[in-house]
């Protein structure tokens, strides 16, 4: 099996690579420089990995890649416009074009599948506050996901959204609940068990349905 993950230089997409090359599949894992560079914010980027990749077929992508960079904002003066900016531009806009430009090898893949890193921040249903830019944008990619999944169930493709849980990672911080390994455990686990049938779930790392 091809897995494609993007954002792999550290965190979860860093722990799933390892995890995927350990059971013995092939793993492309992009990062802003290296082998697999990928900028999921530049669409000149997108197309040259695209292009690098053409007729190869990837029969699980992970669109793991993203930003929080309004957790120390406060409501009065905080939020700026740019930080919306460049948060929908890797969060929502990286993701749909990820998925856009490798789609020709989803295609070329037997009942490939879309997995998109989310988070329980994305919930309407549970909403504490604060990270107005973080949350907004993961709302958006779980409706994308949404939205994604009922455009190519026709064409076998499956689309997952995910909560990884939280995680302690350079975003998640060291007071998280769970570790890496953990985490990644449960979305592989997650991943493996995606289908057409099951297309368009919104999941957490353990199998929970998560609350839209």
């Amino acid at each position: 099996m091809t897995v494609l993950i993007t954002g792999t230089s550290r965190g979860i997409g860093a722990g799933l690579a390892a995890a995927y090359r350990a059971r013995g599949d092939e793993v492309v894992g992009t990062t802003r420089e290296g082998d697999w560079p990928l900028d999921v914010t530049n669409p000149a980027s997108h197309a040259a990995l695209a292009q690098q990749l053409s007729g190869r077929p990837i029969d699980l992508l992970v669109c793991n890649a993203g930003v929080y960079l309004d957790k120390a904002e406060t409501l009065d003066g905080g939020f700026a416009a740019e930080l919306w900016a460049d948060t929908f531009a890797a969060n929502v806009t990286g993701v749909f074009l990820t998925i856009q430009s490798l789609l020709p090898n989803l295609k070329s893949a037997n009942a490939a599948r879309v997995a998109i890193i989310s988070s329980t921040m994305a919930s309407s249903e549970r909403a504490p506050g604060g990270s107005y830019i973080y949350r907004a944008s993961k709302a958006a990619v779980l409706n994308l996901g949404r939205n994604l999944a009922t455009d190519l169930a026709g064409q076998g493709i499956a689309v997952g959204i995910y909560h990884p849980g939280w995680v302690v990672t350079d975003m998640g911080g060291a007071a998280a609940d769970i570790s890496i390994d953990e985490a990644v455990s449960g979305l592989v686990a997650r991943f493996d068990d995606l289908n057409v049938n099951k297309t368009g779930v919104f999941e957490t790392w353990d199998g929970r349905p998560h609350a839209y």
